[in-house]
């Protein structure tokens, strides 16, 4: 995946955000009565600007896109004419203020809502829950789930999809609750798996509860059969094309595409000598795996997928969709999970149950946002929805210069019955000003420290 492309998928998702997150104030600014000067995406020198009217708004956008403002006519910045003081924003009631404040991250959630209404309604294909054969020594092994097994519940919960399932251990696994799946196994009986989460090292969970557990999506047979080939990936610069099949590898038979799989990841950025078996004639390729980081270790990847038979797979998928109000329903219900789960995470992070660690930066935003859109519409719109809910929870935190710090400002106003203090604000703005660079510092070398380790 090339460095433009995941520019490109950054800077289109980060604009999204920018323009949902500041239409939210604009629109609740003028709603209320207040002038909006300026409407930015992003800050410091203006590369364009416009102004539709002569007492519009100028809109603008800016060199920095990491942000974005909405410029309201205040007193505390400039003079204000007579004319226009029933404008300005600090002469509104504090109710209003609030509403205006608060629409930015509500802004964000109802973009989140949006996407998660339109992927549903339109219907989304997943594999089921169904389990591959558990790493040897995991708690999954010593659990006893096996390869095939169904996975109906979780504590009594249903589970219909591998998504649900992940995301149901996920939360069980930060909480530290063991987990009683009920599944059915490959002959048909109905088995009780008991699964010990408290056990787990925490700085494994926070990487992949699955791979933390030992568990595995199930994978019918493949053939060695080379299915799709990435453009630009090793095994293109390699010369390998669809349909090859891979005979040898190093001069050891490969059955299967699991034991091609297996044989590659063990091997980033050594080269390895394959034997290719294409129109009934046999070549030698020789291609060298990319390095890849997983769980803190380096593995190969070649770029290239199986030969999938359509027929096979069928029973291993399910379609997930909804009417209209029903897919409603469900999108409000994710979207206020992802944000509870969100709180809970940096409420765990600042007790220290888990590690600062799992904070990323926009190194990492930008990674992710490149390798969702390089997958398909879909993936890349559910991450659109995921960094917008992410972002309206960190926006409504109690910390100034954040709308929650304003927000913070007129609950205490409330409670006193006039404005909190000039003084305060200030020695605010200060406090929140260390705390954000200071995450942004931290999150920024999480960044460095994921590029450095793969």
């Amino acid at each position: 995946m090339s460095l433009a492309y995941t520019l490109v998928a950054f800077l289109v998702a980060l604009g999204v955000l920018i323009v949902f997150h500041e239409l939210g104030h604009f629109i609740a600014a003028r709603l209320c009565g207040v002038k909006v000067l300026r409407f930015s995406v992003g800050f410091g020198k203006q590369l364009w600007t416009h102004r539709f009217a002569k007492d519009g708004t100028e809109w603008s956008v800016s060199a920095l896109p990491l942000g974005g403002y909405v410029k309201m006519l205040d007193e505390r910045e400039a003079p204000v004419p007579s004319a226009e003081l029933h404008r300005a924003f600090n002469r509104q009631s504090v109710w209003k203020r609030i509403v205006i404040v608060a629409a930015g991250p509500i802004a964000n959630f109802l973009l989140a809502i949006a996407i998660y209404w339109m992927l549903l309604l339109g219907g989304i294909t997943e594999p089921k829950a169904i389990v591959g054969e558990p790493e040897a020594q995991s708690p999954a092994a010593a659990a006893g789930v096996a390869r095939g097994d169904i996975v109906n519940a979780v504590n009594g919960k249903p589970i219909g999809t591998w998504q649900e399932l992940r995301w149901t251990l996920l939360e069980l696994a930060i909480d530290r609750t063991d987990a009683r799946l009920e599944v059915t196994d490959a002959e048909g009986h109905r088995r009780t798996r008991e699964l010990h989460l408290a056990s787990i090292e925490a700085d494994r969970i926070e990487g992949d509860v699955f791979a933390a557990l030992g568990l595995r999506l199930f994978r019918p047979d493949l053939a060695p059969i080379i299915g799709k080939v990435v453009s630009g990936s090793p095994a293109e610069r390699a010369g390998l094309k669809e349909s090859d099949r891979i005979v040898a590898i190093d001069g050891k038979d490969i059955a299967s595409w699991d034991d091609m799989v297996a044989r590659v990841r063990a091997s980033p950025g050594q080269p390895l000598r394959l034997v290719v078996l294409a129109d009934g004639a046999e070549r030698t390729v020789e291609v060298v795996p990319e390095a890849a980081g997983k769980e803190g270790e380096r593995i190969g990847k070649i770029g290239a997928a199986p030969l999938l038979d359509r027929s096979q797979l069928r029973d291993l998928v399910v379609e997930v969709s909804y009417g209209p109000l029903a897919a409603l329903g469900a999108a409000v219900t994710k979207t206020w999970d992802m944000s509870v789960f969100s709180l809970r995470m940096l409420g765990k992070m600042v007790t220290g149950d888990l590690s600062w660690r799992n904070l990323s930066g926009p190194v990492t935003i930008a990674d992710y946002a490149g390798q969702a859109a390089q997958v398909g519409l879909a993936p890349y719109l559910n991450f659109i929805a995921l960094i917008s809910i992410s972002l309206g929870v960190l926006n409504l935190l109690p910390i100034p210069l954040l709308d929650g710090g304003h927000l913070m400002y007129y609950a205490a106003e409330i409670v006193k019955g006039s404005p909190v203090s000039e003084r305060v604000m200030e020695l605010g703005q200060r406090v929140g000003l260390t705390l954000l660079l200071f995450l942004m510092a931290f999150a920024f070398y999480n960044d460095i420290n994921r590029l450095v380790s793969g």
